[in-house]
């Protein structure tokens, strides 16, 4: 064999080498450029998806926001009656010469009135007939007014809760005798008469206690009267009637001072056609329900009472 011949495999083997090297690089090159290629496509399919993602996203956000944008804030009725009358003026002049003939025209006005909101007032009288003994007469009228607070509730309500603790505290006096309760009708939406008998060092006192609800207001009466000196002590039951008179009266004045509307089953008409109130204030502060609940203890004296009740 010839070194031509021989060297002719050698060339076809290094060709084959050569052309195995080649056939290597180039399905690395293919790889290579597939590799980009299928970055792409995943990278616009993850795009893709994240955007669908997003727009059910913002779809899902935007309906939670519209659900709390389209959720009411809490409301509550208003009250019926938005003030109440001037508390020395409830009662005609005949009536209060009927329950405290010696009082005279004008009425001590309690210090914690709030124009609108609360007030009182009493009245003492003191008939001296000298060796004959005294005849002892004091009167005492507070108004309180709820008005409808988001956070507490409607102002009627409010306001039963307090007559309802009102007529417990009457019924509840340290050392009262022969107490009685009843109720009493024909006097706003609901009224308690409360009375018994109360021995003090100047006398036995007959007390009486109305307690009655108009709408969002509450009036209390308390009358009591005594023989003093030896004089004979007053009847109960005539003292008694003319305190569920004059707390009638008061409730009357209440309606009318607020248009005379809303007056419950005394006034007449129903709490469906009452002036509803603007006010959205919250109701009178402890301390003015706990001045206005003082009312419901008796006198002992026409001093003492006064300062008591005021």
């Amino acid at each position: 064999m010839s070194e031509g011949t021989m060297q002719r495999p050698a060339q076809r083997d290094e060709l084959d080498q050569r052309e195995k090297r080649a056939g290597r690089l180039g399905r690395v090159l293919v790889c290579a450029a597939a590799v980009p290629v299928l970055l792409v496509v995943a990278g616009c399919s993850s795009g893709s998806g994240s955007k669908d993602g997003g727009g059910k996203g913002s779809g899902s956000g935007g309906g939670t926001s519209s659900a709390a944008g389209s959720s009411a804030s809490p409301t509550v009725r208003a009250a019926a009656y938005r003030t109440i009358p001037d508390s020395c003026g409830v009662l005609s002049q005949k009536t209060l010469t009927s329950l405290v003939p010696k009082a005279g025209r004008s009425g001590k006005k309690g210090s914690s009135d709030e124009a609108g909101k609360r007030a009182s007032c009493s009245w003492s009288s003191l008939d001296n007939n000298g060796v004959k003994g005294s005849q002892f007469r004091w009167l005492n009228v507070s108004l309180l007014r709820f008005d409808s607070d988001t956070a507490r509730g409607e102002g009627d309500q409010l306001a039963h809760v307090y007559y309802e603790k009102q007529v417990k505290d009457a019924q509840s006096v340290a050392g009262a005798q022969n107490s009685k309760s009843q109720a009493v009708s024909g006097t706003g939406d609901e009224a308690t008469a409360v009375r018994y008998d109360l021995k003090k060092k100047e006398g036995s006192f007959k007390q009486q206690t109305v307690v009655a609800r108009v709408q969002n207001v509450v009036v209390t009466l308390d009358y009591n009267g005594a023989g003093l000196a030896g004089d004979s002590a007053p009847s109960a039951d005539d003292l008694s009637s003319l305190a569920q008179q004059a707390a009638k009266e008061a409730v009357a004045s209440v309606a009318a001072a607020n248009g005379g509307q809303g007056a419950g089953s005394g006034g007449g008409s129903g709490a469906g056609t009452a002036k509803p109130s603007p006010s959205g204030s919250a109701a009178p502060s402890a301390s003015a329900s706990k001045a206005a609940q003082s009312s419901a203890s008796p006198s002992g004296s026409p001093s003492s009472s006064a300062s008591k009740k005021s």
